[in-house]
């Protein structure tokens, strides 16, 4: 829960369009809402941020504390976030910056609000900046679903494009890897934090999507097909093998920046083979069968308010 100052913060910035007044009249904030790493449980924390360019920028200041802030600690482990901006409503994934560009964003953010080089002053630690970027490739998505079949297809291109925006990810860090390494230099100790956050958020996606599957829709479809239960039994087998690969690379990613690279490439490669037969599979299936279904689903016919 939020504390009573942080949730009566977010009850004005949702009652006024995103403005708050009192000690934040005039600043920017956002509502940033995450899942607890150990709670599982969403939780939503106002918070200032930096415009820079297109991007929003978050700093993890906790008020130059010795320790992150929970929502820093949140964002680790479940990089994808809900953010509510003005009046607008997105979703993003959170990826903190390393090095050089952490250090560039961190000047950008101290030109704009000094008051975070005051925090970084207090405090041993250094202040993570964290960028929310928008999933890639939604603008290919098309936004209308007329069938559950349409919906079906908007959530297979999506995974269908983070799963090949993480491929492509990890094919250039490989690539600049070599270009930096020579003869007996080792590899380098782990990946990146950006694939690392981009391919956790994915892996939550795909369980998410999966267990509903398994859950309610393969259930509901089976009682009125049972014609196709083998077909519903091969899609509940694949869903495990996926998960078992998922659940190893969950695993390589656990510690921040220590991943053994040339294992999270297999394993990848072994996710994106899985998963692109699973997927053309359950199209091939379901489709026709889905095309009949609308979307949104409505109340039944005789209760509630009637469908037109």
């Amino acid at each position: 829960m939020p504390t009573p100052f942080n949730q009566s913060v977010i009850e004005e910035f949702r009652a006024h369009g995103g403005k708050v007044g009192g000690p934040f009249e005039g600043s920017e904030l956002l509502l940033l809402t995450t899942t607890g790493a150990k709670s599982g449980k969403e939780h939503t924390t106002p918070l200032g941020f930096v415009r820079d360019g297109g991007l929003l920028l978050l700093v993890g200041s906790n008020l130059g504390a010795p320790r992150h802030p929970d929502w820093y600690h949140n964002v680790l482990a479940h990089p994808a976030v809900t953010v509510e901006l003005g009046t607008d409503t997105f979703e993003a994934i959170a990826v903190p910056a390393e090095g050089e560009r952490r250090d560039r964003l961190f000047a950008r953010v101290v030109a704009a609000e000094p008051g975070y080089g005051d925090y970084q002053a207090h405090t041993s630690r250094t202040l993570p900046v964290v960028v929310l970027e928008r999933p890639a490739h939604e603008a290919d998505i098309p936004q209308e679903a007329a069938s559950l079949a349409d919906k079906m297809v908007q959530v297979h291109l999506w995974l269908r494009g983070q799963l090949k925006h993480v491929r492509e990810e990890t094919e250039a860090y490989f690539a600049a890897l070599a270009a930096h390494q020579g003869p007996g230099v080792p590899p380098a100790p782990g990946l990146g934090l950006r694939i690392r956050q981009h391919c956790l958020a994915f892996c939550d996606a795909l369980a998410f999507h999966h267990t509903s599957e398994d859950t309610h829709l393969f259930p509901a479809l089976a009682g009125h097909h049972p014609e196709l239960r083998a077909t519903f039994d091969r899609l509940t087998e694949e869903h495990r093998e996926v998960a078992r690969i998922q659940g190893e690379l969950a695993a390589l990613l656990a510690d921040v920046g220590d991943a053994d690279p040339e294992r999270f490439r297999t394993e990848l490669a072994r996710m994106s083979a899985e998963l692109t037969d699973h997927l053309d599979y359950e199209e091939e299936s379901l489709l026709p069968l889905l095309s009949e279904i609308p979307w949104p689903p409505g109340p039944p016919t005789g209760e509630g308010t009637p469908r037109h």
